[in-house]
């Protein structure tokens, strides 16, 4: 066959449908009443009549007659579709049909001599023509040839992608029953899901770099929330006691396989408890989702990671002890420095102790936590929100982050409710700031007027949806878990 050009086959259809159009067809029509989807189409109905709709597939002709697969939200089903079964008419309309076209038919179904389910048409519908082709997709004994592989490709024509890779469209379904079962979870302990802006004229809630915008009826500059915590945590002053929100968050950073510039956030603050309480919460959370996926255990990059063990609790000078052998006194800036050269981690004494020891957790120990696993107390430099240890040393917080497949999927402590410390902390940030640090965000006087009215002890936890969705559908890209993920423009 010869090969034709894209212009060649768009400007073939457009013939045809110039041609449909003649034959007082209308090429969109309105609806089409289906009885039936593709998938419900069994040998358990065979003779009786059906109605389904779907996009052409594969198309084969034999003169008067001809064969071809339909394709819905729920499958695909094979169509007979002859000459003298549905008129002349309706097969002339037929022999306009490409691949790619949606069409609607009714008729009985029967079994063919190789045995495949099969709708004999008797009526048949234009729903929607085809003007640019569909990838070309052929299948033999059950295998696919030709497929949409380009991963670049994919993001950028997600549709097409859907249509040629059904099992992309399940990762997306899968998604949506973790927000559902989270969601199931939240509202099943007294939780209220609530709303927050967007549009902020003060960020903050994490150390992160937002996006601009103007206002023009205002006149005045707002930034894109990098989270929703400083307004979610006024709610808890405000007398809310259980309050959580699913929403898109947006940070001006880099992207790479775990981090896009636009992505979902879930967070969620509840009075009177503290971080070792929502470590229990979160462990029951996800024990939840992996239940009502029925996927207790997940297969994730070669690992098989037990989501139904208890998860473990360890401080950061545990892990690096464990990790390189090495014991070390976190507080100790001197004994940091040594062990970071020891690492070959490249940092210098003026960058701090808490940039150290994150360096030093960043490059040699997450990437092991493969196990679900809580890293708690973490130093209260970057940790401007949390309460610090009412126990241990005051340079280090009461905070968790969870690591499973060496990953952060949750972040949370018990919330710093001191005004007065609160504000310190602030300023400290903005000073960062002023030096140079992007991440660093300004003092919030609103918030901090809210909490001198009085924050009652408080826990908050924020989870990032798409790194959970990556887990469950065993992806090591978030483009992969996100439908529209953000891509440079080719242009």
């Amino acid at each position: 066959m010869e090969n034709k050009s894209l212009e060649q086959i768009i400007e073939s259809r457009l013939e045809k449908l110039k041609k449909i159009r003649d034959l007082g067809i209308n090429p969109y029509p309105y609806e089409f009443k289906c009885s039936h989807t593709t998938s419900e189409v069994t040998e358990d109905i065979v003779d009786k009549k059906v109605s389904v709709a779907g996009r052409v597939m594969s198309l084969r002709n034999m003169g008067k007659a001809a064969f071809t697969n339909i394709q819905d939200e729920s499958g695909r089903v094979q169509l007979y579709i002859a000459k003298d079964d549905v008129g002349d008419d309706s097969y002339n309309l037929f022999k306009l049909i490409d691949i790619g076209d949606h069409i609607g038919v009714s008729g009985k179904v029967f079994i063919t001599k190789t045995g495949a389910v099969t709708i004999k048409v008797k009526t048949l519908t234009l729903l929607s023509k085809n003007l640019r082709p569909i990838p070309d997709v052929k299948e033999k004994d059950g295998e696919k040839y030709n497929l949409v592989s380009d991963k670049e490709f994919r993001y950028r024509k997600r549709y097409l992608d859907l249509i040629i890779n059904p099992e992309t469209k399940e990762n997306y379904v899968k998604r949506f029953k973790i927000v559902n079962s989270i969601r199931e979870f939240l509202n099943t302990n007294g939780y209220i899901e609530v709303e927050t802006p967007v549009l902020q004229p003060v960020y903050g809630g994490a150390n992160a770099k937002p996006f601009k915008t103007f206002h023009n009826a205002l006149d005045q500059e707002f930034y894109l929330r990098i989270a929703t915590e400083l307004y979610l945590k006024q709610l808890i002053v405000g007398g809310f006691e259980k309050v959580y929100e699913m929403s898109k968050d947006f940070r001006n950073e880099g992207i790479d396989r775990s981090h896009n510039p636009e992505f979902t956030m879930l967070e969620f603050y509840q009075a009177y408890a503290d971080y070792n309480f929502m470590m229990d919460f979160v462990e029951k959370m996800f024990k939840k989702v992996a239940n009502d996926l029925n996927m207790k255990t997940i297969s994730w990059d070669g690992h098989k990671i037990n989501l139904s063990k208890k998860f473990a609790r360890k401080s950061m000078d545990e892990l690096i002890q464990e990790h390189t052998g090495e014991s070390v006194d976190l507080s100790d800036i001197k004994a940091v420095l040594n062990l970071c050269k020891q690492l070959d981690l490249k940092v210098k004494k003026s960058d701090g102790l808490a940039k150290m020891i994150d360096e030093i957790m960043r490059r040699k120990i997450e990437p092991n936590l493969i196990n679900p696993t809580y890293v708690i107390n973490h130093p209260v430099e970057i940790s401007p929100l949390a309460k610090i240890n009412r126990d241990g040393d005051k340079n280090f917080t009461e905070r968790f982050e969870l690591f499973i497949a060496g990953m952060e999927f949750a972040n949370g402590f018990s919330e710093l409710n001191d005004p007065i410390d609160q504000r310190n902390r602030f300023e400290d940030q903005s000073k960062k700031r002023e030096d140079g640090d992007e991440n660093a965000f300004p003092v919030d006087e609103n918030f901090l007027e809210a909490i001198e009215t009085g924050m009652p002890p408080t826990a908050g936890v924020g989870i990032g949806i798409d790194r959970l969705a990556m887990l469950f559908i065993d992806t090591r890209w978030i483009r992969d878990a996100i439908l529209f993920p953000t891509l440079k423009s080719l242009k």
